[in-house]
C-alpha cells in the first residue's frame, strides 16, 4: 500500500472557504479512482486554518495513474495558485501490522 500525506495552511489565503472546496471536490473525485482505498482531507483541530490530506492508494501504479489524471493536474495548478506556494506532499510504502504482532 502507498500513503500520501499533504499539508497546507490557508492562514494567509484570500479565499480559505474556495481552498477547502476545491480540496473536498477533489478527495470526492479520487475517492473514485481505480486502486483508491481512501482519500480525505483533514482540519486541523489545534489549527483550523491548516488542513492535512491522508491517502491510501492499492500500489505504486494506481498512484502512477491517479497523478496522470489531469484534473488531478488542474486541482494541483488551482491550489498553487489560490495558497501561493505548491503543497509539500510525501509518500511512504506501508503494510499492515497487526496488534498482536507488536512486542
Amino acid at each position: 500500500m502507498i500513503i500520501i500525506t499533504a499539508t497546507i495552511s490557508t492562514a494567509f489565503a484570500a479565499s480559505p472557504e474556495e481552498i477547502v472546496a476545491l480540496c473536498v471536490e477533489h478527495s470526492a473525485r479520487s475517492r473514485a479512482e481505480p486502486g483508491c482505498i481512501s482519500h480525505n482531507i483533514h482540519s486541523d483541530c489545534e489549527d483550523p486554518g491548516r488542513l492535512f490530506f491522508h491517502e491510501e492508494w492499492q500500489d505504486e501504479a494506481a498512484v502512477a495513474a491517479h497523478f496522470a489524471v489531469p484534473e488531478s493536474g488542474e486541482f494541483v495548478k488551482r491550489l498553487t495558485a489560490l495558497l501561493g506556494e505548491r503543497p509539500e506532499i510525501s509518500m511512504y510504502r506501508a503494510e499492515a501490522v497487526a496488534m498482536g504482532d507488536l512486542a
